[in-house]
């Protein structure tokens, strides 16, 4: 394989996206940096196919990246290959407001074909190539030039690895049939909804107070504001104030702007300066949250109560107990809130009552709740079996299920 020098000028940038546009795949990676920015600053991209890799480097006088991100983002008929690709794909949205697409994420397609449930890069090469990677580049301040030859050769190994890898991963898929179990996962992690910056929705990721509306209220207003304030100031949301903080002004608001300086997490100067006058307007004018947007009680609105929870824990021995029988990570094959939705008895939108995870899953999850099925241990392992087949199973036998 052909390893470029660092690119740093457009045309050399518009050449190699020239010919990568041919291939029928290539793999991306990005170097950032976001620990003093709320958006995170792209500082390397590396790309490669089957013949060629390239770091190019967006910090470089001049440079244009529309190249890169017509190939990225416009090109339907070259796949894009990412390793754990949320960020990456978040900072192409932040550049261009569209994701890569048509994309496919190795990390995800290592929990189809094994019980990985987020294998790192390192580990996946291991596993696939036997080889080691040097972790000394890993806490590079990337934004800082020059790079050495070292950090660059560092960078590229990440795609010139996973170039070799996506091959033998999409014939494994293909070998045991599991390849159209990923495509929803990868439609997913293509979805610009997942990386839009909606202010109005931080408050969701707030752990809530109370189920108060006039508290959580106050909630959706501040955390808003913080979202904005930080984006305004290019700024980690954290530094303008903490999820707590916001949390302990939402349930105790003051009424006046001095008091400010007794909130814990909160400089004394907020008591008369700007960002306060701010906060206390957003404060006064915060309204109580409408009843549609409170969250509910638990998955699905449906309350488990001590019996529920129960049968969902026997839900998830059972998630268990299948993906060690068909080689597939435990979290691709179903999540906690569908096991406790199921167990809380709801039967509509649950994802493990359709297509192939209910298949794999799903039916005997269904079975397991309808008491149609139990837990039996043969020959010293734990094993699932229909309450029918119980009796005919040879040897000695402890059993567990649940009623209908």
């Amino acid at each position: 394989m052909k390893i470029h020098p660092l690119i740093t000028t457009t045309e050399a940038l518009a050449e190699l996206c020239e010919r990568l546009a041919k291939a029928e795949f290539v793999t991306v990676d990005t170097e950032f940096m976001r620990e003093n920015t709320y958006w995170p600053e792209l500082c390397l991209v590396q790309i490669a196919d089957t013949n060629e890799a390239a770091a190019i480097d967006p910090l470089a006088p001049g440079m244009d990246l529309s190249p890169l991100l017509d190939l990225l983002v416009d090109n339907e008929d070259v796949l894009k290959i990412f390793h754990a690709g949320g960020q990456d794909v978040e900072i192409v949205y932040n550049l261009t407001g569209k994701t890569p697409h048509p994309i496919f994420d190795t990390q995800i397609a290592m929990m189809a074909i094994s019980q990985s449930e987020q294998i790192g890069y390192s580990n996946l090469v291991e596993a696939w190539l036997g080889l080691t990677i040097d972790k000394g580049a890993r806490f590079t301040d990337w934004s800082r030039r020059p790079l050495t030859e070292r950090q660059i050769e560092y960078a590229i190994g990440d795609v010139t690895h996973l170039s070799k890898i996506f091959p033998r991963i999409l014939k494994r898929l293909i070998k045991t049939g599991r390849g159209e179990w990923l495509n929803a996962e990868m439609e997913r992690l293509a979805d610009v909804e997942n990386y839009r910056s909606d202010p109005n929705a931080a408050w969701q990721k707030v752990r809530a107070p109370n189920r108060n509306p006039t508290v959580l209220g106050r909630l959706k207003a501040l955390a808003a504001w913080r979202e904005r304030e930080a984006m305004d100031k290019n700024i980690p949301r954290g530094r303008i104030m903490r999820d707590e903080t916001l949390a302990d002004l939402a349930s105790h608001p003051p009424k006046q702007q001095a008091e400010l300086a007794k909130v814990r997490g909160l400089s004394a100067g907020w008591r008369d300066n700007e960002i306060g006058k701010r906060l206390m307007g957003v404060l006064a004018d915060a309204q109580p949250l409408d009843p549609s947007e409170i969250p509910a009680r638990s998955s699905r609105g449906a309350p488990l109560g001590k019996e529920g929870a129960l049968v969902a824990d026997l839900l998830k021995l059972l998630l268990k107990i299948r993906a060690r029988e068909i080689d597939i990570a435990a979290r691709l094959l179903a999540r906690s809130d569908d096991l406790e939705a199921l167990a809380a008895g709801q039967r509509k939108d649950v994802a493990i009552l359709k297509g192939w995870r209910y298949e794999q899953f799903g039916r005997d999850a269904l079975d397991l709740v309808e008491g149609k099925l139990a837990f039996a241990v043969v020959e010293g392992k734990l094993k699932m079996a229909h309450i029918d087949d119980i009796g005919s199973s040879p040897g000695d036998e402890a059993v567990a299920h649940v009623d209908g």
